[in-house]
């Protein structure tokens, strides 16, 4: 299964647990919920900072000009 990164398109990234991938380019953590998708920057000391304010609005609209698209599609498996 490969992932595409939601931030930086790349397919450099890994599975770190259930339903939590690390993209090793950007250095971002997302998690999938359901049909909800939360995203985090990784900080240099391990913790982690919620980037969901930049990536809600961005795939809400991305939704509202393609309905019936998955806000979370931008995460892709091939």
């Amino acid at each position: 299964m490969m992932l595409k990164c939601i931030n930086c398109s790349s397919i450099d990234v890994g599975k770190i647990g259930p339903k939590q991938y690390f993209c090793w380019d950007c250095c971002i953590e997302m998690t999938i919920t359901g049909d909800k998708m939360d995203v985090y920057q990784v900080e240099p000391d391990g913790t982690v900072s919620s980037l969901n304010d930049l990536f809600v609005d961005e795939a809400l609209v991305a939704a509202s000009e393609h309905p019936g698209s998955d806000p979370a599609g931008d995460i892709t498996v091939a």
